[in-house]
C-alpha cells in the first residue's frame, strides 16, 4: 500500500518543458510511481486542476535565530505555509550558533519542519574574533577566522557566505584567505555585496572578481537590494555575460521593492538617505512600541542607538527593477527572510506565492514553468540536490500543490506573518507538513549536511 496518492493533478516536467496531467503515488518519503496508479493508499489527495510542483528550495534565508526567538521554529513554519520545503541559512555572513549547536537543537525539537543547509557565516566569527568592523582582519586574525571556517566545514557546512556591506573593512585579500585554501571548487559562496544604488556596479565587479579567483559556486545575494534604485539594466547585462562566461556564478533575488535589515547596521551610515534620493520616513520600524510607524530623524537616531539589533523595512527600491531581475533567464527566487520577535518583513512568508501570484498570474512578466524553475530546479542544481527540485520516480517525496488561479501572498508589511492563499499542500518527505495552510505536527524535516 502506498502512503499517499496525489490525484489528477499536473506537475512541470522540465525535460518536455510542459506540464503534465498524472497521477504521483508516494511510499516512504519518496514518489515511488508516475501514471495511472492502480494501487491503494492511506491518503488520496485530490489535485485536479491544481499544480503539483516540487517543493520549494529558498536558497537564501535566516533561521540561524535561535538565540533570538528561543527553541523554537519561526521561519520554517512561514516558509511550510508558502510551499517551502528545503532552505539554505547563514547567508549574509550571519550564524548566530556554531553548526554542531545549531544541529543538536535541531535534534532537541525533534527534527524540523524543512530541510536545512547551512552556510558559515563569516561576519559572525569575525565579529567574535575581535576584529574592528571597518578594519581588515589582521594576519593572527585571518589565521583563527581560517580555522574556523575549516571546522564549520567539517560540521556539515555547505559552503561560505560574507556580508561585505556589514563589515567593510574586509577587502578580497581577506576574502580569498579563506576561499584561496580549500582546494574543493564545488563548495557555495554566497555573498552579499559592499555597497548599493549608485555604486552597485562596482559592488557586482567586485564580486564578479572574487568568483573568477574562487573558481566555486558564486551566488550574488538578493541582487534587488543591490541594485532595483537605477542600475538594474546595466547589473543584469553585466551579470548575464559573466554567467555565460562563467557559470558557476548565479544571483538570487525577492519580489519586493524594500529591504530588510537591524538599524544599527553599516547600511544605515552616514550618508545612506542621500545615496538612496530617500529620507527617513522611507524606513519603517517593525518592532517594540513604534512598531509600523514610519521613522522621522529624531526616531530613526533613537532607535539605532538604543534598540541597534531592531529589524527595520526600507522603501527605497523601484518597482520595475523588481520585475526585472525575476523575468531575466537567469537567477532564482529566494525570500532572504529575516525575522526577530515574530515580526519583520512580508518576504519570510509571502515570497513564492507573490511570484507565483502577481509575477505569473497578474502581471505575466514571467510564464508558470520558468518561475517553478526559479524556485525548483535551478535551486537543486546549485546545491547538488539531485533528488530534489523536480518529480520522477524516485525523487524525494517534496511536493508542494497549489491552485495557479488563486495563489496569492496576504502578508503586508504590517502583518508580516499572514499565510498565502490557494496552496492546498505541502509535503516535506513523504509527510504532510501543510493541509490547506495549517501546518500539522510535522518534523519530517532534516538537516543536510555538506559531507552527507
Amino acid at each position: 500500500m502506498l502512503d499517499i496518492i496525489i490525484e489528477g493533478g499536473s506537475y512541470p516536467d522540465y525535460e518536455k518543458g510542459r506540464l503534465v496531467q498524472t497521477d504521483i503515488g508516494i511510499k516512504d518519503g519518496k514518489v515511488v510511481e508516475i501514471g495511472h496508479i492502480t494501487m491503494q493508499a492511506q491518503k488520496n489527495i485530490n489535485a485536479e486542476g491544481k499544480i503539483v510542483s516540487p517543493g520549494f528550495i529558498d536558497i537564501h534565508m535566516h533561521e540561524e535565530d535561535f538565540i533570538h526567538e528561543g527553541e523554537k521554529f519561526v521561519i520554517a513554519d512561514m516558509m511550510l505555509k508558502m510551499g517551502v520545503t528545503t532552505c539554505l541559512g547563514g547567508n549574509c555572513g550571519v550564524q548566530h550558533q556554531d553548526l554542531d549547536v545549531f544541529k543538536n537543537t535541531i535534534k532537541k525539537l525533534g527534527g524540523s519542519p524543512v530541510n536545512y543547509l547551512m552556510l558559515a557565516g563569516y561576519n559572525a566569527y569575525r565579529k567574535k574574533t575581535g576584529v574592528d568592523t571597518y578594519l581588515k582582519a589582521d594576519g593572527r586574525q585571518q589565521k583563527n577566522l581560517l580555522d574556523i571556517m575549516q571546522k564549520q566545514l567539517e560540521e556539515g557546512a555547505f559552503g561560505f557566505s560574507f556580508g561585505i556591506e556589514y563589515d567593510p573593512g574586509m577587502d578580497v585579500e581577506e576574502i580569498m584567505n579563506i576561499l584561496g585554501n580549500f582546494e574543493d571548487k564545488n563548495l557555495f559562496v554566497s555573498v552579499h555585496y559592499r555597497s548599493d544604488s549608485v555604486r552597485a556596479m562596482d559592488a557586482i565587479k567586485e564580486m564578479v572578481s572574487i568568483a573568477d579567483q574562487s573558481k566555486m559556486k558564486f551566488q550574488i545575494s538578493h541582487l534587488s537590494s543591490c541594485s532595483a534604485m537605477g542600475q538594474m539594466s546595466e547589473a543584469l547585462d553585466l551579470i548575464n555575460r559573466e554567467i555565460e562566461r562563467n557559470p558557476k556564478l548565479s544571483y538570487d533575488t525577492y519580489p519586493y521593492c524594500a529591504f530588510s535589515t537591524e538599524i544599527g547596521s553599516t547600511v544605515f551610515d552616514e550618508g545612506c538617505f542621500e545615496t538612496w534620493g530617500k529620507s527617513y520616513d522611507s524606513i519603517l520600524i517593525t518592532d517594540g512600541e513604534f512598531r509600523n510607524r514610519y521613522c522621522d530623524k529624531e526616531l530613526f537616531e533613537k532607535i539605532r542607538k538604543e534598540n541597534p539589533e531592531m529589524l527595520v523595512v526600507a522603501f527605497v527600491m523601484s518597482e520595475g527593477e523588481i520585475a526585472e531581475a525575476i523575468s531575466n533567464p537567469y537567477g532564482m527566487v529566494a525570500s532572504d527572510g529575516i525575522i526577530n520577535n515574530g515580526n519583520g518583513h512580508p518576504r519570510a512568508a509571502g515570497t513564492f506565492p507573490r511570484v507565483l501570484g502577481k509575477y505569473v498570474r497578474e502581471d505575466k512578466i514571467i510564464s508558470l514553468m520558468d518561475a517553478l524553475k526559479k524556485m525548483t530546479l535551478e535551486p537543486a542544481k546549485r546545491l547538488d540536490l539531485h533528488n530534489k527540485g523536480q518529480i520522477f520516480e524516485g525523487c524525494d517525496a517534496d511536493i508542494t500543490i497549489f491552485n495557479p488561479d488563486t495563489i496569492r501572498d496576504k502578508a503586508d508589511f504590517l502583518q508580516s506573518d499572514l499565510p498565502p492563499e490557494g496552496i492546498d499542500y505541502v509535503i516535506v518527505n513523504g509527510k504532510i507538513a501543510v493541509d490547506h495552510n495549517m501546518v500539522q505536527d510535522n518534523r519530517a524535516g532534516r538537516f543536510i549536511s555538506y559531507n552527507s
